[in-house]
């Protein structure tokens, strides 16, 4: 099992804490990684894109002038997509692009990249995030005491103090360990988690 330590807010150590192998210390499967960014990206487009074609387009009618003797090329309606305000040609379309993945598979790159951060040593275990006020200040502190810069904090449960005192600092990112992805674990440098949120999550994919 991984063994790695726990921090306070004061960035001292406060003891160890051994984490399930079958989550924290799985054999890492980039595809599985891959396949699951892929449909974190594509489930957060909206589909909602939508242009008019020339059969949709208004007016067009009556031709716009007279075939021959005015210099200008022969137009039949003002909706052609050469015209200005005409149709577009191959114009897109209100779609879903979501994308499904298999159970085992979202669960294979979860573990994954919870344990690519493990060998990384991207990992930091929190005792608890219990700060004295929800202020951008307090949890700047606890940062700076962690050394740590760009990150993604995961506590168990949203915790109001430190969403409100992390929201303003850039680069830093907070949610509950029910909503975790793993496009976010990937996408932050470091990944700190309190002690009740690493049980959440083994609960979760152990």
């Amino acid at each position: 099992m991984p063994n790695v330590s726990v921090y306070k807010t004061d960035g001292k150590e406060a003891g160890k804490i051994e984490l399930k192998d079958e989550v924290f210390g799985v054999k890492i499967n980039k595809s599985a990684m891959h396949d699951a960014v892929i449909a974190h990206l594509a489930n957060k487009r909206q589909g909602t894109q939508s242009a008019l074609t020339r059969s949709e387009v208004r007016g067009g009618g009556i031709k716009p002038f007279r075939q021959k003797g005015t210099g200008r090329a022969r137009q039949g309606t003002i909706r052609a997509p050469q015209m200005t305000h005409g149709g577009v040609v191959f114009a897109p379309k209100p779609r879903d692009y979501s994308m499904k993945l298999n159970k085992k598979v979202r669960a294979l790159a979860m573990c994954s990249a919870l344990s690519q951060k493990v060998q990384d040593e991207s990992l930091i275990v929190m005792e608890d995030l219990k700060i004295k006020a929800p202020k951008t200040k307090e949890m700047a502190a606890v940062l700076k005491n962690l050394k740590v810069e760009k990150a993604l904090i995961v506590t168990n449960g949203k915790d109001e103090d430190v969403v409100r005192a992390a929201a303003n600092i850039q680069g830093v990112k907070t949610m509950p360990a029910s909503t975790l992805s793993v496009y976010d674990i990937l996408k932050y440098d470091k990944f700190i988690v309190t002690k009740d949120a690493v049980k959440a999550i083994e609960e979760v994919y152990a």
